[in-house]
């Protein structure tokens, strides 16, 4: 079940502990797509934290909302780019998007395969998706303080293994929110170093969630080949009376005598 908007829009814009969650989720995701000029970037889930830094670069930048969740205009004072969809229904044309995000959309859909058959639609051949979940041997799964803490935590072979039946291919993986999920001021102010340290120590063991970078498998069109054909081929049935004439057949090429004497 998806968390509700007003509740993910708290967290992440008005608590201190929400802001340095979606700095340090944003920092790992720009060290994996630090560019995105001329593409369309399309993030799932409650993803719009995080596509701030490509609405001047990108082509498009449009956020999608689960409905079970809801919808938020965004950004703030520009037009908005926020649509409310389905799960397993995106208002976007087969193979649209150039880059796809999807933060708290997987762990919490109530139909996951759906929605990974739906992102897998609607990236385009060459595109590039990144699965943002809970990891669930870190300390965000365990505490329902925030956002992380519902849903379906994820070691990071059961999203690959997921991602891969689903047509996606894994290229990469990162590891972010390392600092423990409290809300004290001692840890607040430490977070910056904990993540740094974190992200040089580990790339997804300790870390708070796991981050994978796919890409969409496409198979190459079957085109018919050519017949192949023999310059003399062997008539076996030469000879033999026809059944419907009572005729012989005529040897064409070599017999398979001539074939034994050459």
């Amino acid at each position: 079940m998806h968390l509700d908007v007003v509740d993910l829009r708290q967290f992440y814009y008005r608590t201190r502990l929400g802001r340095i969650a979606q700095k340090a989720v944003r920092d790992a995701m720009l060290s994996l797509w630090p560019n995105a000029s001329g593409q369309t970037v399309v993030g799932f889930g409650f993803a719009v934290p995080l596509l701030r830094p490509y609405l001047d670069q990108s082509r498009h930048v449009i956020g999608l909302m689960p409905q079970g969740q809801g919808v938020m205009p965004w950004p703030a004072g520009m037009s908005n780019v926020a649509a409310l969809c389905e799960d397993a229904r995106w208002p976007l044309s087969e193979g649209m998007a150039d880059r796809l995000v999807m933060l708290h959309g997987l762990e919490t859909s109530d139909d996951p395969a759906a929605l990974l058959d739906e992102a897998a639609r609607a990236l385009g051949a060459g595109g590039r998706a990144l699965f943002i979940v809970p990891n669930r041997g870190g300390l965000w799964a365990r505490s329902d303080a925030t956002p992380f803490g519902y849903g379906r935590p994820y070691s990071l072979s059961q999203l690959e293994a997921q991602l891969r039946h689903h047509g996606f291919v894994p290229e990469r993986h990162r590891a972010a929110l390392f600092a423990p999920p409290s809300h004290a001021r001692f840890w607040l102010r430490s977070a910056d170093m904990m993540e740094r340290a974190g992200r040089w120590m580990s790339s997804h063991y300790a870390g708070g969630v796991i981050m994978v970078e796919a890409s969409k498998q496409v198979f190459a069109p079957i085109k018919r080949g050519h017949a192949a054909r023999m310059r003399n081929p062997l008539r076996i049935l030469d000879g033999v009376p026809s059944p419907a004439t009572g005729r012989v057949r005529r040897q064409k090429g070599p017999s398979i005598s001539q074939m034994q004497n050459r």
